[in-house]
């Protein structure tokens, strides 16, 4: 039995209706009808695709090309000084939705936004251990 198409993925095809903000052949960019802030978009492939590492070069180009551009629009629109944006790429790093999606978030001094990160120290032979596997890598 194959897997439902995610919601993104309806949204993409025009199956379910969303305040588009900009739209080209690879992406898609939509009000998020649950922000945690005013002007919080979601941008997407328009191919289903669930990890980050499987979108093809020119998709993540093109995400490297509009993301910047889309965040300054946003915070003009909506007045906001600055904006996080954030990718969960997995189910263990809260991606809810099985389909790339990056946030843009507007942000305000005293929001109520947050971060929960609790930094670890390493020493510096661990961290060049670690550099070293990651460069390894193929």
């Amino acid at each position: 039995m194959a897997a439902q198409p995610s919601i993104f993925a309806r949204i993409a095809a025009g199956e379910i209706p969303c305040q588009k903000v900009f739209e080209n052949d690879l992406l898609l960019a939509f009000l998020d009808v649950n922000p945690l802030a005013e002007g919080h978009t979601l941008v997407i492939p328009k191919r289903a695709v669930e990890r980050l590492g499987d979108l093809t070069a020119q998709e993540a180009a093109e995400f490297g090309r509009q993301i910047p551009l889309l965040a300054r629009r946003i915070m003009t629109a909506t007045g906001a000084p600055a904006c996080n944006i954030l990718q969960n790429d997995g189910r263990a790093a809260g991606q809810e939705v099985p389909h790339v999606h990056f946030h843009i978030i507007p942000r305000r001094e005293g929001d109520g936004l947050g971060f929960r990160w609790k930094p670890q120290a390493r020493s510096r032979e661990e961290l060049e251990a670690l550099a070293a596997r990651i460069q390894s890598l193929p």
